[in-house]
């Protein structure tokens, strides 16, 4: 396997981890009517992270990757805001595994901006 392959194997599985992390974070939220809207909204936003990144990986032209990376970046960034929503109002029990998770989405938002904002500069180099 190249390079290339071998990287979009580790992000689907870092995505899919991701996603699975959130799941079993959110149910040991404290029990409120506010982390139980938070959670909902954080896991329909970690699992579609993982779910459109394996999308974009499976795009039929360098546009349908583009499309589908920019719904990853949106998705990835919301999953940072629900998760400081959850520090900030410390719904949390466990404050080590919210950093971690923040931490993880943060770096995740990172890397598929970098890799929206290179496949739209090669696309418009092409043109």
């Amino acid at each position: 396997m190249n390079p290339k392959d071998n990287f979009i194997e580790e992000m689907k599985a870092r995505t899919k981890k991701f996603a699975v992390d959130v799941i079993l974070f959110c149910d040991t939220l404290k029990e409120s009517k506010g982390s139980s809207v938070i959670s909902y909204q954080l896991i329909k936003s970690a699992t579609s992270t993982g779910a459109n990144y394996r999308a974009a990986c499976r795009g039929r032209s360098q546009s349908e990757f583009f499309s589908k990376i920019c719904i990853v970046v949106e998705e990835s960034d919301e999953s940072v805001y629900w998760l400081e929503v959850i520090k900030d109002a410390n719904l949390s029990g466990n404050p080590e595994e919210s950093t971690r998770l923040l931490n993880e989405a943060t770096e995740l938002s990172k890397i598929m901006t970098k890799s929206k904002d290179t496949t739209y500069r090669n696309m418009n180099q092409k043109n």
